[in-house]
């Protein structure tokens, strides 16, 4: 299993804009096959910054999954969205794997 972290850099006066999209997502990372942890928006500290996290079993069905991203109607739409309001400045994906045993669990991995 690994974790997709997407940061994101927001214009800071379009939160409102990123929320649904964070929405959108929500219908749409789960169906196209990811199991989709959270968008997470600024709160405190930093203005901009903007995260969401989603786990995909490996990096051959992330390669499916973005396919089935790309052709699903919410998708299109969410992408479609973001260009035209120009709320996301910038975004960086980064894939990590679990290095321990989720908090609480104390056997092996």
């Amino acid at each position: 299993m690994i974790t997709c972290f997407i940061q994101y850099d927001l214009d800071p006066t379009k939160k409102a804009e990123f929320r649904e999209y964070a929405r959108n997502w929500g219908i749409a990372i789960p169906r196209c096959g990811a199991e989709l942890i959270g968008y997470f928006e600024p709160h405190e500290g930093s203005a901009n910054l903007a995260y969401g996290v989603y786990t995909i079993k490996s990096l051959a069905d992330y390669e499916l999954y973005r396919v089935k991203l790309a052709a699903d109607p919410v998708g299109k739409e969410n992408y479609a969205f973001a260009q035209r309001e120009k709320f996301i400045r910038s975004e960086t994906r980064t894939f990590l794997k679990l290095a321990s045993n989720p908090h609480g669990d104390h056997s092996k991995l």
